[in-house]
């Protein structure tokens, strides 16, 4: 790893760290070291990145501001990229909003709102990045990702650079077509419509104060664990079994909420995964339905 490690910083690429502790990079702060963590600026150090860890056959995965993301005690073989600050940037013009991939979804929401334009109210309790939203195709409150993207820029697995429409991104329910073909997304263009700033301010401090009530947002969590089951919901089902409130270690499911799993200081991966395996368990027993996770798992098992 150390010849790929001198390989890389060669290309320069950005900073390539060996053995970086994904803990610190994951709301959860959960997770072992990845062999080579690389933090690209532009698109183009990207894109040199992952040629030269598919030349070398060196597996690698994606980063982004660690919600959602489940990392392994043991850490992750090959490489992590995570985007860089020349990814954290906003624009806007007219009716349309431009951000890079690193930059925070809930922010945005925000920023767009000041400018006086609605459609990304949702967006205001989901945790992450813009290019992880465009990945999950997140959503909340009736909306998502899917409802206003116009277009997203990705570096495909083979360091090739392409601006794809809405159409071509295969949305689906928490899913895209990255889903099904490698890319990181680097930026992303949102169609909004013109609103009142007021009613915009108003909307997402409803959404904030709820979210601040009913979630255990001051703990390190990493949003819902499970999906939704259709016509259902999934902290509900969690409750109804009697796991809410149970714990595995240092890793509880929120009396909060009830499809929250917080680590109260020293949880471990296992803790988590056990804990989530006992929950579907208890769900299943009792009402036939298996939950399936939102939470992205990361690294060797």
């Amino acid at each position: 790893m150390q010849q790929l490690a001198a390989e890389l910083e060669q290309a320069q690429v950005g900073a390539v760290r060996l053995g970086e502790s994904l803990a610190p990079h994951t709301t959860w702060k959960i997770g072992g070291p990845a062999d080579i963590f690389i933090i690209p600026e532009t698109r183009e150090q990207l894109a040199i990145a992952l040629r030269i860890l598919n030349r070398h056959g060196v597996p690698w995965t994606t980063l982004g501001r660690g919600s959602n993301t489940l990392v392994s005690d043991k850490g992750v073989r090959g490489a992590v990229l995570k985007l860089g600050r020349g990814f954290d940037f906003v624009l806007f013009d007219e009716g349309t909003v431009r951000a890079g991939a690193s930059y925070s979804f809930i922010k945005l929401s925000v920023m767009a709102g000041k400018e006086g334009l609605t459609g990304l109210e949702f967006a205001g309790g989901i945790p992450g990045s813009v290019g992880g939203a465009v990945y999950m195709n997140a959503g909340a409150h009736g909306s998502d990702v899917s409802c206003i993207l116009k277009s997203a820029d990705i570096v495909w697995e083979d360091g090739t650079l392409e601006s794809c429409g809405k159409e071509e991104m295969g949305f689906a329910y928490r899913h895209s077509v990255l889903h099904e073909r490698r890319g990181i997304v680097t930026e992303a263009t949102f169609r909004l419509e013109k609103g009142d700033r007021k009613e915009i301010a108003a909307t997402l401090a409803t959404y904030k104060d709820r979210r601040l009530r009913t979630q255990p947002l001051q703990m390190a969590c990493a949003g819902s664990v499970f999906r939704n089951p259709q016509g259902d919901h999934a902290a509900r089902l969690v409750e109804a079994a009697g796991m809410k409130g149970a714990r595995e270690g240092d890793a509880e499911v929120s009396l909060l909420h009830a499809n929250f799993i917080v680590n109260h200081g020293v949880a471990k991966a296992e803790d988590v995964l056990t804990l989530m395996r006992r929950v579907q368990s208890a769900v299943e027993d009792q009402f036939g339905i298996r939950l399936v996770p939102e939470v992205l798992l990361m690294g060797e098992r």
